[in-house]
């Protein structure tokens, strides 16, 4: 005896659709994908069972009959950071248009998961990966082993090509300088780092900008200033809570700074929070500057001094190459798009004359 249960959860297949319209089940799959050689009075049969069943095809079944899964992976350090939310916003609204799904999966710190997921991205038969994770050498040797069996892959905000990939990045050390050639135009001289371990810190881009603005001005750079996690972070970014730790390091200091760089806008409010926390006042007791421009930092309290990097246009690119890459009929050299940054100035290191009237919006240089 049938479980009457079971048949209502149970989903409806072909051959449901089939004995309903009173048809063949060649039939309900000529329909399904689209071919001629059914007549119009059938194909109403069929797309009339179709709909009252509320049937959809297997996209698994589907492509591993066509080979095209028109799936695509995403993988991100982190979701809640505002930068990867704009990023894979960005990326999925190409892919939409182009008829393709994302599929999402994050790493937090761990290489162990960044493999495990690029795995799963393969064992799903994803047509293409982007990757938004920091390089590492576990993790670029496990896509580096997708890519050799023909897996699609551009990498994003990755500052070398060690990987057989396209590439879209940005002016990170150019735009980490001019953030703090601005902390140094308004007469600080001691300025910390968050976001990194002096170790680790030195093969980011970011680190290199902020080198590159104090050795311009003859300023010495002080390990003891320069807080975040270590080498053994993997592939992820720096947090919030990192800039609220490191916050709390520095202005714990006899001879504290006077300015932080943060290594992006989410530490940077971590940091922000400490200070308040500790009763220092913001840009007068310590400025703060950040990286990204992730829409809240013009409505942080107070808002965010930042360098903005085109996020959205980073996820376009992104898409089009690698969508560029599976459709083409001939392989072609890896390509890489690289966006320039732009500062923009607010309130965490020039106090408004007039801050209830301050534009939140901040102004760009």
């Amino acid at each position: 005896m049938s479980n009457p249960t079971n048949e209502r959860s149970r989903l409806p297949t072909m051959q449901d659709i089939a004995a309903k319209a009173g048809v063949a089940p060649m039939t309900v799959s000529r329909v399904i994908n689209g071919a001629a050689r059914v007549s119009p009075q059938m194909r109403k049969r069929v797309e009339r069972a179709i709909e009252e069943l509320d049937y959809h095809p297997n996209a698994l079944a589907r492509s591993l009959k066509s080979r095209r899964s028109r799936l695509i992976g995403i993988l991100l350090p982190e979701i809640v950071n505002p930068f990867s939310a704009v990023l894979a916003n960005s990326i999925e609204e190409t892919l939409l248009q182009r008829g393709y799904s994302a599929f999402i999966s994050t790493t937090g710190t761990s290489v162990q998961r960044e493999q495990a997921a690029l795995q799963t991205f393969f064992d799903h038969r994803v047509e293409g990966i982007i990757v938004a994770t920091m390089d590492t050498p576990a993790g670029t040797e496990a896509l580096q082993k997708f890519i050799r069996l023909g897996l699609a892959c551009v990498v994003v905000g990755r500052e070398s090509a060690n990987c057989d990939a396209d590439r879209v990045t940005i002016d990170h050390r150019g735009g980490a300088r001019e953030a703090v050639e601005h902390l140094i135009s308004l007469g600080h001289r001691r300025i910390g780092f968050i976001g990194a371990s002096p170790e680790s810190a030195r093969r980011l881009g970011r680190f290199r900008g902020f080198e590159d603005a104090l050795q311009t001005h003859n300023l010495a750079i002080d390990d003891s200033l320069i807080v975040g996690p270590g080498v053994e972070s993997g592939p992820g970014y720096s947090t919030e809570d990192d800039g609220y730790t490191g916050m709390h390091r520095l202005l714990s200091f006899s001879n504290r700074p006077t300015a932080v760089f943060a290594r992006n806008d989410f530490t940077a409010m971590g940091a922000i929070r400490a200070a308040r926390d500790r009763g220092v006042q913001i840009p007068d007791g310590i400025a703060i500057a950040g990286f990204d421009n992730v829409p809240l930092a013009a409505y942080f309290t107070p808002p965010l001094t930042t360098v903005a990097q085109p996020t959205t246009e980073e996820g376009h690119a992104a898409a089009s190459l690698l969508l560029e890459r599976i459709e083409a009929d001939a392989q072609r050299t890896y390509r890489e798009v690289r966006f320039d940054c732009r500062l923009v100035v607010r309130q965490t290191t020039v106090k408004s004359p007039d801050e209830k009237c301050a534009d939140p919006r901040g102004m760009p240089r």
